[in-house]
């Protein structure tokens, strides 16, 4: 069964980025503007011939999209405003997508916006006493998954912590991560130990910053006369939820199944990718969800990362952009900044990281509840 974006193809012609940072005095206007006004520049259009906006926050609060997006001008315009924490982003996105795909409109704006909020999450809310102190707790979760990982796959401290020394490495090179600088082995696993075997660096920092994309139809491509040479094609866009699972653990069951449904759409083999972003607030994630997505065998994660395949001008670049890790983690715009560093790469405008040759790439992002979304993208 063909899809939407299969029927009526949609593509990234625009793309723009404020820099993750640490918290800061900045209005989130002023992040998300220069985001837009980035995105908009980079696609060669003016903000009349944008459509429709779909706006992907966590911890702003109601109506932060139309508060921001009227200092643009007033020109009528469809906002939506998304919240599915981490998953904010990549949600509108998604939404962005189907709307073009859709035939509905034409150019559509999706960026994420975020400031350090007061953090407080629906599950808190649902009326039920915690089985622990610590039971909604993601870094404690993924803490057990890694000690559980380590007994039975034999994983050593080090295989977990040279996740972060890559991410580190490729945020380095990357102008819009949060931490600019290359982290050693030994500085990884000196660093304070947050819970179980993860350090602090093996943990993503929270912060702020903005990413848009601007999505087009082939018949905006052609009336406005945009560079079709540097439009990069949506493949594939799939949201799922959480189900029950059996020896797997849940998340990485879902990460599974869900790129697995975003490959299928595309009817793209998982050693095609070139390049995967993904969720990695934590160490053992990227391993983990490295062979989920197939990419590498079940229990095979570390030794991909240890032979260098998963390096920039490895077999497939993993989180190139730095991941949550090392670009950061500021919950709406995340899953936004996946796209814009795909995009990027596939256009081989990653100046000072570029992944020689990358013709596919997959976005995936987790967010609490649990729910992922997934994403291919193709070179123009």
């Amino acid at each position: 069964m063909s899809t939407l974006l299969q029927q009526r193809p949609v593509h990234v012609i625009g793309i723009g980025m404020h820099p993750y940072q640490f918290s800061s005095d900045t209005p989130y206007i002023q992040l998300g503007l220069r985001a837009v006004r980035e995105a908009l520049q980079d696609a060669g259009l003016a903000w009349p011939q944008v459509q429709s906006a779909f706006v992907g926050t966590a911890a702003l609060g109601m109506a932060a999209g139309r508060v921001m997006l009227r200092h643009l001008g007033s020109t009528g315009l469809e906002v939506a405003q998304v919240e599915n924490a981490s998953a904010s982003g990549s949600t509108a996105f998604r939404l962005a997508c189907l709307q073009v795909a859709s035939g509905e409109r034409d150019v559509v704006l999706a960026v994420g916006v975020d400031k350090f909020g007061d953090g407080r999450r629906a599950v808190l809310k649902d009326g039920l006493a915690p089985l622990s102190p610590t039971a909604n707790i993601p870094l404690v979760k993924f803490a057990l998954l890694a000690r559980r990982c380590m007994r039975e796959q034999g994983l050593r401290p080090e295989d977990l912590a040279q996740v972060a020394v890559k991410n580190h490495g490729n945020a380095a090179r990357n102008p819009y991560a949060q931490f600019r600088k290359p982290r050693t082995l030994a500085q990884v696993l000196a660093s304070p130990r947050v819970a179980g075997d993860l350090t602090a660096m093996q943990c993503c920092p929270r912060g702020e910053g903005a990413a848009a994309v601007i999505v087009v139809s082939d018949d905006a491509l052609r009336r406005l006369g945009l560079d079709r040479r540097r439009a990069v094609r949506v493949l594939s866009s799939v949201a799922s939820s959480e189900e029950l699972a059996g020896d797997s653990p849940a998340l990485v069951e879902l990460v599974r199944t869900s790129s697995a449904a975003a490959l299928g759409q595309a009817d793209v083999g998982a050693s095609e990718l070139d390049l995967v972003e993904l969720h990695d607030a934590f160490s053992i994630e990227e391993l983990l969800y490295s062979e989920a997505v197939g990419i590498c065998a079940p229990g095979e994660g570390a030794a991909y990362l240890a032979r260098g395949a998963s390096r920039i001008g490895g077999e497939c670049a993993v989180n190139a952009s730095g991941g949550l890790i090392g670009m950061g983690h500021p919950l709406g715009p995340t899953g936004i900044g996946q796209v814009a560093e795909i995009a990027r790469q596939l256009r081989g405008e990653a100046h000072g990281r570029q992944h020689p040759g990358a013709r596919l790439g997959l976005a995936h992002m987790i967010g609490l509840g649990s729910v992922a979304i997934a994403h291919v993208l193709a070179r123009p």
